[in-house]
Formats: C-alpha cells, sequence, structure tokens
C-alpha cells in the first residue's frame, strides 16, 4: 500500500528549516536533561542564584518540544484517517 500525506506548506517550510533541526537536537534534552536540570535547581545545587532563568527555560523545553511534535503527527495522523478519493 502507498500512502501520500498532504502538509500544509507551513509545515513543510518548518520541517525542511534549522529549526527542525535544533527541535529535534532538543528531543532528547527534554526527555532527560531538563528534568534532571529542574531537580537539581530546585535543590539548590544547579547554577545557584540562576534559577530564575533555569527554571523557566527547563519548563519550555518540556513542555514546547513535545508539543511541537504533537501538532506535527496531528496534521499526518488527521491526513491518514482520511478516505482515500
Amino acid at each position: 500500500m502507498k500512502v501520500t500525506v498532504e502538509i500544509d506548506q507551513k509545515w513543510v517550510r518548518i520541517t525542511r528549516s534549522p529549526v527542525y533541526v535544533i527541535v529535534s537536537a532538543l528531543t532528547g534534552v527534554s526527555v532527560t536533561f531538563a528534568p534532571l536540570f529542574l531537580y537539581w535547581s530546585g535543590k539548590g545545587k544547579f547554577y545557584t542564584g540562576y534559577e530564575w532563568m533555569v527554571v523557566p527555560l527547563c519548563f519550555g523545553v518540556i513542555y514546547f518540544v513535545p508539543l511541537f511534535y504533537f501538532l506535527l503527527g496531528n496534521i499526518i495522523a488527521k491526513e491518514l484517517r482520511q478516505d482515500s478519493k
């Protein structure tokens, strides 16, 4: 079976841009290191005095990286669920 998925031009530009490379690189960080740095910041062991910057960055990475993939995956899944014409 061959499946063709049509994606909006906006998402095509994003997936072919350096933004996609950056988000892909941050995927491992959002799963492993961001929660660890968040934990260490809460304990006062990581960049003491800079928690005001580290904590929001960790939350941002943890939240926005998966959101990017959820939005892109939603578009692809929506196209795959449509009936063939």
